[in-house]
C-alpha cells in the first residue's frame, strides 16, 4: 500500500510539473510574439517604408495639369517669400504618391520645354540685364512659380512681363523650384527621382530642347526693342 501510494503521488507531482511548464512556455511565447509584431510594425502613412524600388515601374505620366497648378497656387498663398514657397512646395509634394511626385517633375519639364523660345528669352534678358542658358531655365521656373495665368500670359506675350516688374527687384529667377519634386521624392522614398523616369517615352525635357533661331541680338538693341518694346523702353540701359 505504501508503495502504491508513493507511486501515485510521484506521478501526480510529475503531471503537475509538466502542466505548469507547458502553460508558462505558452504564455512566454505569446508575449514574445506580441513584442516582435509591435517592433516590426510598419506605419501606414510611411511612404519611405512602403516604397519598393524594385517593384516600381518607371513612369512617363505627367501630373494632371489642374492639380499641378492647384499646388502652385497654394504655395503662392501660403508663402511670403521665395524660400518659404520652396519649402511649402516640397511639403505639399510630399503628400503625393511616388508616381504623382514624378508626375509633378514631368509636368514642370513639359512647361519648361514649351516655353523654350527666343522671344521669352529676350524678355528674360532685358528684365535681368543678361541671361545665360541656366539663367533662362531658372527664369522660366520663376515664371511657373507665379501661377498658371501669369505663365501662359507671359508665354504668349513676353512683353507683358513689364506688369510684373518690381522696382529694386534684382532677380527674376527661382533655382530652387527646379528641385522641389526631387527633394520631396528623396525625403519620402530615399531614392533619386530621375531613376524612375521613363525617358524612352517622355522626351519633352531639357535634353531635347530644339535648336533656337534667334530673332534678336544684344549687339543690335533695336531687334530686342522690336520684340519687347515696353520692357526695352523701361529697363534696357
Amino acid at each position: 500500500m505504501y508503495s502504491i501510494s508513493f507511486m501515485r503521488n510521484k506521478y501526480t507531482f510529475l503531471f503537475s510539473f509538466l502542466f505548469l511548464s507547458i502553460v508558462t512556455f505558452g504564455q512566454n511565447n505569446t508575449s514574445n510574439t506580441g513584442e516582435w509584431t509591435n517592433t516590426n510594425e510598419i506605419p501606414e502613412d510611411s511612404t519611405a517604408a512602403t516604397f519598393d524600388s524594385l517593384m516600381f515601374s518607371k513612369s512617363s505620366e505627367m501630373l494632371d495639369e489642374e492639380m499641378y497648378w492647384s499646388i502652385i497656387e497654394k504655395s503662392i498663398m501660403g508663402a511670403d517669400n521665395q524660400e518659404d514657397q520652396e519649402l511649402f512646395l516640397i511639403a505639399e509634394i510630399e503628400k503625393l504618391t511616388p508616381a504623382e511626385m514624378i508626375g509633378f517633375r514631368l509636368r514642370t519639364d513639359k512647361l519648361l520645354f514649351d516655353s523654350y523660345n527666343p522671344e521669352l528669352w529676350c524678355a528674360a534678358y532685358i528684365v535681368s540685364g543678361g541671361c545665360s542658358d541656366g539663367g533662362f531655365e531658372y527664369f522660366r521656373c520663376w515664371l511657373i512659380s507665379q501661377g498658371k495665368e501669369l505663365f501662359y500670359n507671359v508665354k504668349a506675350k513676353p512683353d507683358s512681363l513689364i506688369n510684373q516688374v518690381v522696382e529694386g527687384k534684382e532677380s527674376y529667377e527661382f533655382e530652387g523650384f527646379w528641385y522641389v519634386a526631387m527633394n520631396a521624392f528623396k525625403n519620402t522614398t530615399g531614392e533619386d527621382l530621375y531613376s524612375f523616369i521613363d525617358y524612352d517615352k517622355f522626351v519633352t525635357n531639357d535634353e531635347n530642347y530644339p535648336l533656337l533661331k534667334f530673332n534678336w541680338n544684344v549687339d543690335e538693341p533695336q531687334t530686342m526693342e522690336k520684340i519687347c518694346p515696353n520692357l526695352f523702353k523701361n529697363l534696357w540701359k
